[in-house]
């Protein structure tokens, strides 16, 4: 930093710049003078970043000999310095040239930038977190050139991305906690390439709410349908990685299903998405009236009892607008028997399980990441996006408050209240 930025910064009761300020502001000031740019091919950070590279890989050569440059000691030592090799890397900076030193006896394994190594970890993460966001590999090439000044193929964005397959497998494999609340059972659908053909498939999620009221993505499976069987063997696996008990499972109204919960947890309560029964029931019903006749269903749901829920539908269906619907409901009779249990809960208890808002939240981040490609060329190429999706919004180990409007004091009410619901069904640690 100039004197004369000194003498300024005292003048205005300033305090003095930490170390890493003062050489920030030396290195914007040397490329002042000199004509340097900041960024970019030959920019000052390039350079910078080139000579702190060498720098560390001399410092460990000379680490691994023992001895420093010139120093008598390494005469007799039977290995000394030999020259340099040249070798090009990706960093954050751009692309750089390094003159790597090499000693004669070959044995120098340097570990900054070790050998065969052609980029720093900073682009991984980098390509990983674009990935993350939906960026096609098309689009990520093309950012990584305009902002980073680097050139990479698309079989190392593809190599640096697949290599988060082995972490998906520990992630769709790890223990689970004993006992949640509730979980949440939702799909979403893509297109995969299957033996030629384009498919739609479907992404299977669970997502649970654990006893501190904080939701995780307990796993993703990809099927080409979605079947009460295909989740059979999703909760058996869920079972087996250790979530012995469930109190209610929402899901949609998958004909089959509340016999497949039943049969791995038996005392789980199956509670059919109220969300889901309304979209299901407006794709009966003409644009121009969806609206309105999104707000009456809404008193049906809202009620506060079972027998004013019942009432409520009753006199919907008689209505002008009921009538001209009748698909409706046979819809509401066939699911009722999964709806009804949420009128037996408190409100705090609806708050939590009306709607898979939870779930909603994580499939709309997956559907916005997952519509830029036309369709996948895998099934383990579909799970690595919608792995890193959930990775980018922390639910895969680290958790976040369940859904809108519930916090932690809400949720501590909800708790109790399950407690009373499902005696001796819940521990706290």
């Amino acid at each position: 930093m100039t004197e004369t930025a000194t003498v300024g910064r005292r003048r205005r009761g300033e305090q003095e710049p930490s170390p890493d300020q003062q050489l920030a502001d030396e290195l914007v000031e040397r490329a002042r003078s000199e004509g340097l740019e900041l960024l970019g091919d030959g920019g000052l950070l390039q350079q910078m970043t080139k000579a702190v590279l060498e720098r560390g890989l001399a410092e460990e050569l000379t680490d691994h000999l023992g001895y420093e440059p010139h120093d008598p000691a390494g005469n007799g030592s039977g290995n000394s310095r030999n020259g340099t090799t040249p070798k090009r890397v990706h960093t954050e900076a751009g692309t750089v040239d390094l003159d790597v030193p090499r000693d004669r006896a070959g044995t120098f394994e340097p570990q900054l930038v070790r050998k065969g190594q052609r980029r720093l970890g900073g682009i991984d993460k980098i390509v990983i977190g674009l990935y993350a966001h939906g960026m096609t590999v098309r689009d990520i090439r093309e950012h990584l050139a305009e902002i980073y000044d680097v050139d990479v193929s698309p079989d190392l964005i593809s190599k640096i991305t697949d290599s988060v397959l082995e972490e998906v497998k520990e992630w769709q494999s790890r223990a689970l906690e004993a006992v949640y609340p509730v979980v949440f059972l939702d799909a979403i659908i893509c297109k995969v390439r299957d033996n030629g053909t384009v498919l739609n498939k479907a992404a299977h999620l669970a997502v649970g709410i654990d006893v501190d009221g904080k939701k995780e993505v307990l796993g993703i499976w990809v099927e080409t349908t979605e079947g009460a069987k295909f989740w059979l063997r999703v909760m058996n696996e869920l079972k087996a990685r250790g979530l012995a008990d469930v109190l209610i499972v929402v899901c949609d109204g998958l004909k089959g299903l509340p016999a497949a919960v039943e049969a791995v947890w038996p005392k789980a309560i199956v509670q059919t998405c109220i969300v889901h029964l309304t979209r299901a029931s407006l794709r009966w019903v003409n644009y121009k009236d969806r609206k309105k006749v999104a707000a009456q269903l809404r008193l049906i749901y809202k009620a506060p009892t079972e027998q004013a829920a019942r009432q409520a539908l009753e006199a919907w269906c008689d209505s002008d607008v009921g009538r001209q619907y009748p698909a409706i409901r046979r819809q509401w009779d066939a699911a009722w028997e999964q709806v009804i249990p949420f009128f037996a809960f408190p409100p705090e208890v609806r708050t939590v399980i009306y709607t898979t808002n939870m779930i909603e939240s994580i499939n709309y981040r997956l559907r916005k990441i997952t519509k830029n490609r036309g369709h996948f060329p895998t099934d383990d190429a579909l799970i690595k996006l919608l792995y890193l999706g959930c990775k980018d919004l922390d639910v895969t180990r680290t958790k976040f408050t369940a859904g809108r409007g519930t916090g932690f004091a809400a949720w501590h009410t909800a708790l109790n209240q399950f407690d009373v619901m499902f005696p001796g069904r819940i521990h706290l640690t």
